[in-house]
């Protein structure tokens, strides 16, 4: 072999060794995960501040009905003669505020609730486990329609059921998470050492059960605006006028046959948002167990 074809030999050999264990490849954003992110950061936006993205929802124009998508109603307008995209803009506040308000009120019931469990007596652990499966064999809208029979229709009712129907995958999750802590050698030499148990909970319990919380509750968010929408449009939300959009699908199902786009256009907000909250939490629980695919 010439000199000439040795060193020919050997750069391609280091090229394909530095091929092989160069520097990593830069992480990229995946293109569903950015629309996500961009169509989240849209409706954040919408719920701050709605009147940079539309004008007055409840504004009506009796000659305006039912007009068509165009350059001066890019979603149409409805019944009365309002502007869709104003309304279905101004929506994502009471849409959203009655989702975030909901998975709140879960997450913190289901925290405490699920640490009281974990933390408590085999027979009062049992009995607090068998409530939480007995409250997960309904289905989310059924519970949540139980109890606003009996407290009335509204906003606040709207929270409230909601919450309570989504609290026990919060409580279930941070029960199991407590009673793997609770056995660990850490809480247990803390015991040993006579650690009061509000301190064992405050200093070792509570910041190691967490974790997995917020991923939950953001795939949780998506559930509980669903069920927002679903309960608002069977008439338990915001009242009309309010443009919440299960209350926009509502109205507009009656004009599909003239005006499909005064129900399908809030149908499709909903569906963006909630699906763009299902890619980021599955995004943050890929993250949080370690894989990165």
């Amino acid at each position: 072999m010439t000199t000439t074809q040795a060193t020919r030999t050997a750069g391609s050999g280091l090229a394909a060794v530095a091929a092989g264990t160069g520097a990593p490849r830069r992480r990229t954003v995946r293109p569903g995960l950015a629309a996500a992110l961009g169509f989240l950061a849209l409706t954040a936006l919408a719920v701050l501040w709605p009147g940079l993205l539309a004008g007055d929802p409840l504004a009506a124009d009796p000659l305006g009905v039912l007009r068509p998508p165009s350059a001066g109603h890019w979603f149409g307008t409805d019944h009365l003669g309002r502007d869709v995209l104003d309304r279905v803009v101004h929506g994502a506040r009471h849409s959203l505020t009655i989702g975030i308000a909901a998975t709140l009120l879960a997450a913190g019931a289901g925290v405490l609730l699920g640490v009281l469990a974990g933390m408590a007596h085999r027979l009062a652990d049992e009995a607090l486990a068998r409530s939480f499966d007995a409250l997960s064999a309904f289905p989310l809208l059924l519970l949540a329609l139980l109890f606003i029979a009996l407290a009335g229709p509204g906003t606040v009712s709207l929270i409230i059921a909601i919450g309570i129907a989504t609290m026990p995958h919060y409580a279930r999750l941070v029960r199991a998470q407590t009673l793997v802590v609770r056995r660990s050698g850490y809480v247990e030499q803390a015991v040993s050492f006579g650690a009061s148990r509000a301190r064992l909970v405050a200093r070792h319990v509570l910041p190691n059960v967490l974790g997995p919380v917020p991923v939950l509750a953001v795939i949780g968010l998506g559930e509980a605006i669903l069920a927002a929408a679903g309960l608002s449009f069977l008439g338990m939300g915001p009242q009309p006028p309010a443009p919440e959009w299960g209350a926009m699908l509502a109205e507009g199902r009656n004009y599909l046959r003239v005006a499909w786009w005064a129900a399908i256009l809030p149908g499709v907000a909903v569906t963006l948002t909630v699906v763009s909250l299902t890619v980021l939490g599955r995004r943050l629980q890929q993250r949080f167990e370690g894989r990165h695919a």
